[in-house]
């Protein structure tokens, strides 16, 4: 008390006084009005200190009735002469505006404060910016941080100057800001990376966060990029020496850079080995760490280092070093059998809960390398008898039944888990009946008395409605159809991943745009853990600009290319890449193409523009308007292997032949995604029918299609949809329209076509042979007159003629059937009892082909006749290369194949050397 008499400090004074009226304010809200006229005075004062701490008052007093007396003395300290009034009146708004949103817009407050971000001071700007930020967040549809390059370069000029926590405020709004293009991104790099080297660890994440967004916009090949990366290093390392609290904390964020930017701390392993005198929390989140950092370049290191952790003493800490090494054997494959042998020398120290660990471990890694590392199951046997943990057991009797046909007393072992059937857990229940129906499948004659068992105590005996309906399900199928059971059961595993256990990566970028808050030490984002909207901003990544990614069009030659050569598409038969690895898998443009942007081959486009840049002279009169085909509402085939759908009865139309969905890319090539499909044509329109398959443990999204250039311009005429991320184990049907507008060049096979497919896990290429009938236009049917003058034309040594077997249809039939797939009947006569059908199609690039058929009533066969033209009317070559012509063969022959035979078009190239003794220059009858 003599102390507080003693007191002469008058701004010490005011101070405890305006303390303890903010304290009582809430409850005595009158009383606290009794004070609104000192305040508005103090305002006044000479000296800024008391201004100050008058205004600041006044904001944490929330009282609805005093915010009308504020408003003017706030005014006035906005715009005060001294800073420090200023950044505290600055702060005081955004109070305001919490109490009060609407009077602060009204009173033009927020107008004022963004004049304050180009006040000549520092901290000023600082809390300028504080205070937007936070009205912006509690108010996210507005706009109150617009922010341009001018006024991002007064932030910048102010962060050198300002104290920590304004730096951070500076840096944080930073990194709301999107650059307009890749140079501005690394502008505002270089002028932040000096606060890396701050020694308060908030600045320094708070840099890490704006460097790794804009990070995003630099090309990799950017010297600069480089050099931006090795600095990213030493900052991260330096806060692993503070604190174990700040360890732990600077562990989760560094964990979601690994995630992202592996490349930055790759070469810092050795920071990450635990120390003994580290806590427990802080060494798992390193060892976690360790995994996603390990390599074939240090594994080795890795694994000797988590070989010494496995024998320390805290148990949890064993548990997760030795499924560390079961996580690096799948990541890094080079190092598979050292870690497996690694795994068995822990087995042999007995340690009970190491080799129960160590068991679950080389579970999957039998999942990743199936057939590869069984000589060890004999090892695990042994050990049956110390399993006491649930997960620990389950892996056993999952290895038992997996491998049961290589372990001569599987059954044996198997029964002696079932002697305590119901005392275990559910999930060793559920994998002991699967095990011993996998047992059954593969011995069936040794274990029917142990599959009854089974299924009677998980049907019969059993309340868990998980392992009753298992049970039911493989009770059922086993009595009613044993090769379905077998599909089901003995079915393909869906593949293990390093991946798994990474964080989805839309969520990860969401997650680097909050590195130095909350957010980056759950690994959540903040729509999860904060009650309400207030304060949660779902924030992205900024997209890469165009200048980053190639700019090279698939069309255009490389720069070395001599002139008028066409360099390959394919590098090699049979390479998948090619021009796909060059592609932008992003969604294709729409609208029509342009006229020159037909590839070249030579001087001249062989297959694009259409019919008129093969034709010469001007004898050729162009056809009447075809007659709309009879069945372009009729229902797609039923799947049979030709056109003539020939088991679905005679005269009956069944629409466009549609071959059943075919396996195109096996998920054991795609990281477990499986694509199959088909081709389908539809009133006009060509699909390309894919089911798509996730056989990965980890959802699959941000999915993308391109194609590379082939013999007829097909192109995807929409993005690929996938509406919903795609979970594992789950398929999804999509139709995707395509175009014949894309770029042309003639493939081998013809019908040869090369995909890539994008997802968020990486980029797959496969090829798949399309038929030919989906591109014969709906307009093919020519012209009777021209149809004639167009054959007579063609000499006849010019002809193909062959036979197609097993065709039982008459005349009428077959015009049907060939009609529905746009073949056209133009005209028909009978000579000598035979029936005479003159064909006529038109590709979608304006090529036309004739053809006769010759249909024996009672004859299983019939004939078909084909000119091939070689004068230049109106089949004219003028100006085309010396293979010109067999090109065009090329396309006259593969049309008739596909339309008679579809079958045949898996064996294309074979098929036309037999029909056909192909000739450069001539077709021979």
């Amino acid at each position: 008390m003599d102390s507080l008499g003693l007191m002469d400090n008058l701004e010490l004074k005011r101070y405890l006084v305006y303390l303890h009226l903010m304290n009582y304010a809430k409850s005595q809200p009158d009383m606290a009005m009794m004070a609104v006229n000192t305040f508005v005075k103090d305002c006044e004062d000479p000296n800024p200190l008391i201004r100050a701490l008058a205004v600041r008052t006044m904001g944490c007093i929330r009282v609805d009735k005093i915010t009308e007396y504020l408003c003017e003395p706030l005014r006035k300290c906005l715009k005060d002469e001294d800073p420090y009034v200023r950044k505290t009146a600055a702060v005081c708004v955004a109070k305001l505006h919490d109490i009060n949103a609407q009077l602060v817009e009204d009173q033009g407050f927020l107008d004022t404060l963004k004049d304050l971000i180009s006040d000549s001071n520092p901290m000023v700007v600082a809390n300028a910016v504080a205070a937007l930020s936070e009205i912006a967040e509690s108010h996210p549809s507005s706009n109150l941080l617009d922010l341009n390059p001018q006024s991002i370069n007064k932030l910048l000029t102010a962060l050198n100057e300002c104290t920590e926590w304004g730096q951070i405020f500076i840096l944080d709004c930073l990194a709301n800001y999107t650059p307009k293009d890749d140079r501005e991104a690394q502008s505002i790099c270089e002028r932040v990376t000096p606060r890396l080297s701050h020694a308060n660890s908030a600045v320094v994440l708070s840099a890490v966060k704006v460097l790794m967004k804009f990070m995003e916009m630099l090309s990799k090949d950017l010297d600069y990029y480089g050099t931006l990366l090795k600095k990213l290093a030493p900052p991260l390392v330096t806060l692993l020496s503070a604190e174990p609290e700040l360890q732990y904390v600077a562990l989760r964020n560094i964990n979601l850079i690994v995630q992202k930017r592996p490349e930055i701390l790759k070469h810092e392993m050795k920071v990450f080995f635990v120390k003994y005198n580290d806590p427990i929390y802080v060494k798992l989140e390193k060892l976690d760490i360790m995994i996603r950092l390990a390599s074939q370049a240090n594994i080795a290191q890795v694994l000797a280092e988590l070989k010494e952790y496995a024998t320390e003493v805290d148990v949890d800490f064993v548990r997760k070093a030795v499924r560390a090494i079961g996580r690096c054997a799948i990541k890094v494959e080079q190092s598979a059998e050292r870690c497996v042998s690694t795994l068995l020398n822990l087995i042999q120290t007995k340690v009970n809960y190491v080799v129960q660990e160590a068991i679950v471990v080389i579970k999957d890694i039998f999942h990743k390398y199936p057939n590869k590392y069984e000589s060890v199951i004999a090892t695990l046997c042994e050990n049956l008898d110390s399993l006491d943990e649930p997960e620990a057991r389950a892996a056993m009797i999952w290895i038992v039944g997996e491998y049961a046909e290589r372990i001569d007393n599987a059954d044996e072992l198997l029964e002696s888990f079932l002697e305590g059937f119901h005392d275990e857990s559910t999930q060793v229940q559920l994998q002991l009946l699967t095990a011993i129906v996998k047992l059954f499948l593969k011995k069936p004659t040794e274990t029917q008395e142990l599959v009854q068992q089974v299924l009677s105590l998980a049907t019969q005996d059993s309340d868990n409605p998980d392992l009753r309906d298992r049970g039911y399900i493989y009770w059922r199928l086993l009595s009613t159809d044993p090769v379905a059971a077998k599909e089901v059961v003995l079915a393909e595993k869906p593949l293990i991943s390093e991946e798994t256990d990474l964080i989805e990566p839309t969520l990860l970028d969401e997650l680097i745009c909050y590195i130095g808050t909350l957010a980056s030490v759950y690994h959540k984002p903040p729509s999860a853990f904060v009650e309400g909207g207030r304060g949660v901003v779902h924030k992205s990544l900024p997209p890469r600009t165009a200048s980053n990614e190639s700019t090279e069009s698939p069309e255009t030659a490389p720069a070395g290319a001599p002139p008028g050569e066409q360099p390959d598409v394919i590098p090699a038969q049979g390479d998948l890449l090619g021009d796909l690895l060059n592609l932008d898998l992003g969604p294709p443009v729409s609208g029509p193409p342009l006229a020159t942007s037909s590839v070249q081959m030579g001087a001249v486009d062989l297959l694009g523009g259409g019919l008129d840049s093969l034709i010469g002279g001007t004898n050729f009169v162009a056809p009447t308007t075809a007659a709309a085909p009879a069945n372009l509402g009729a229902p797609i085939g039923s799947g049979l292997s030709d056109l003539f759908d020939l088991t679905s009865g005679v005269g009956t139309l069944s629409g466009s032949y549609v071959a059943p969905k075919a396996v195109w890319l096996p998920a054991m090539k795609a990281k477990g995604l499986e694509i199959s499909g088909t081709f389908t044509r539809q009133v006009a329109s060509i699909s390309m029918d894919l089911q798509l398959t996730n056989k990965a443990l980890q959802v699959m999204t941000d999915f993308a299609i391109q194609f590379n250039r082939n013999s007829f311009g097909l192109a995807p005429a929409a993005p690929l949809q996938v509406h919903a991320p795609l979970s594992p184990n789950q398929t999804v049907e999509i139709s995707l329209p395509l175009s014949t507008v894309g770029s042309v060049m003639k493939m081998e096979p013809l019908n040869n076509l090369q995909v890539a497919v994008k997802n968020n896990i990486d980029v797959f290429y496969f090829s798949t042979l399309y038929p030919l009938h989906i591109l014969f236009v709906e307009d093919g049917k020519m012209d009777r007159q021209m149809f004639l003058a167009t054959w007579k034309d063609i000499p006849n040594e010019n002809e193909a003629q062959f036979q197609i077997r097993d065709c039982p249809l008459n005349a009428e039939a077959a015009s049907s059937k060939l009609q529905s797939s746009n073949i056209f009947t133009v005209a028909k006569r009978n000579v000598e009892g035979q029936d005479m059908l003159y064909q006529s199609l038109k590709l979608t690039n304006g090529i036309w082909v004739l053809a006769e058929l010759r249909i024996q009533p009672g004859n299983p066969s019939c004939t078909v006749r084909a000119p091939a033209p070689a004068t230049p009317r109106p089949w004219s070559l003028l100006s085309l290369p010396g293979q010109g012509l067999a090109l065009v063969e090329d396309v006259v022959q593969a049309s008739l194949q596909a339309w008679l035979e579809p079958q045949s078009v898996l064996s294309l190239g074979r098929t036309f050397l037999e029909s056909f003794q192909l000739n450069p220059v001539k077709l021979p009858r």
